[in-house]
């Protein structure tokens, strides 16, 4: 299967997303084209997912590997790099306004902990079975958090990243829109988003429920129609089945590891694993409510016990025969983060062969990918589709 470029996103793969990618309801996205000029600010992304190139390039947090993640900064880099979607995760705060972070826990991704009038606010809490300290956006409302500002996650892997520590603030979900809004207008075509609830369980439990407030932002900006320019994202597939109800666009259930469990199958009892939803079963339950699935890459391709990669998996074809798009994740330059068999050198922050372990990727026939550094995915989807 790596070696097959039939359904990678050739003719018959587009004509498949444009016309047979169903929801729910059983309507489809639209036939495969280009997005109209005249939809470059909120509101329909034209054909719909039938307008993105095949593969499609996610900027995973933004161009996280060049700029803090989940900043303005990062996220119009990744635009200007040409990235097709860009992707935001959401966590709420005290007052009930959505903010871009990867974790509610921002004691690595911002200034906190630099800031003794909140010293008082760090509290040890169980996110989803796992306790973690530090400091947490449901204690502050959103005037405390924008007196904080945004640093680099890992500095250690990217230590050129962190000369822009403190130049962003901690961005709104409203802000986003409003941003993307401003560059569809300029750009004269949409801004396509991919928006993650981040422990939607977690935070309902606290009144703070995340599906919400998400589905009114998309409204007010005209982005909950079947073709806006957005997916809407979940490791929980509950949140998304919810969101089901809300808005008219894709939907995407990401997927851990095979033998994890997403958190609100473990608050409800539902015994069903990851390798269970990977399964032709699993897949045709989650395509009945969304229309893609973002899979970790070792689902697709799993890697031996030495970190080298092994042989596909069925995923993609079980996937697409469910009329469900693959956006996995995450590809990340440095040598670190690379399959043993496409590093190199010996130091460990260091490039390896990305583009090798992209082209390997991509003949799965996966639709997309998530990436660090969309600039690399986005030369090595290029070198494919001529290929």
């Amino acid at each position: 299967m790596a070696g097959e470029r039939s359904g990678a996103g050739g003719p018959g793969r587009r004509s498949l997303l444009g016309a047979a990618v169903l929801g729910a309801g059983g309507a489809a996205f639209g036939l495969a084209g280009t997005a109209r000029a005249d939809d470059g600010g909120s509101g329909s992304g034209g054909r719909g997912v039938a307008s993105l190139p095949v593969p499609t390039v996610v900027a995973h947090r933004g161009a996280s590997g060049y700029r803090p993640e989940h900043t303005l900064g990062s996220y119009q880099l990744a635009l200007d790099m040409g990235a097709h979607v860009i992707e935001q995760d959401l966590v709420p705060t005290k007052d009930g306004h959505l903010v871009c972070r990867h974790e509610n826990d921002i004691t690595g991704t911002t200034d906190v902990a630099d800031h003794p009038e909140f010293a008082g606010r760090k509290a040890t809490k169980s996110v989803d079975g796992v306790s973690l300290t530090g400091w947490f956006t449901e204690d502050f409302t959103l005037a405390e958090l924008k007196t904080l500002r945004a640093k680099e996650r890992i500095p250690k892997n990217r230590q050129e990243n962190t000369v822009y520590d403190g130049r962003w603030e901690v961005p709104t979900l409203e802000e986003v829109l409003r941003w993307a809004e401003k560059e569809g207008r300029r750009r004269g075509r949409p801004v396509w988003l991919h928006i993650e609830t981040k422990h939607p369980t977690y935070f309902r439990k606290l009144g703070l429920g995340l599906e919400e407030p998400l589905a009114k932002l998309l409204r007010r900006y005209g982005r909950h129609k079947e073709h806006s320019p957005n997916f809407v994202q979940s490791f929980e597939p509950s949140s998304m089945q919810r969101m089901s109800r809300l808005i008219d666009g894709p939907r995407v259930v990401l997927l851990s590891r095979a033998s994890s469990r997403p958190w609100d199958f473990v608050e409800s009892g539902d015994p069903r694993t990851v390798a269970d939803l990977v399964k032709p079963e699993g897949l045709k339950w989650i395509a009945s409510y969304a229309q893609g699935i973002g899979p970790t890459l070792d689902l697709v391709i799993p890697r031996d016990k030495e970190g080298r990669l092994t042989e596909p998996t069925t995923l993609v074809r079980d996937a697409h025969a469910e009329n469900l798009l693959l956006h996995p994740y995450t590809m990340r330059n440095e040598n670190i983060f690379l399959p043993l068999d496409f590093r190199k050198g010996t130091d460990p922050n260091a490039y390896g062969d990305v583009f090798g372990a992209l082209k390997t990727y991509f003949a799965t026939g996966i639709d997309g990918i998530f990436s660090d550094n969309p600039d690399t995915a986005l030369l090595a989807a290029e070198d494919f589709a001529d290929s």
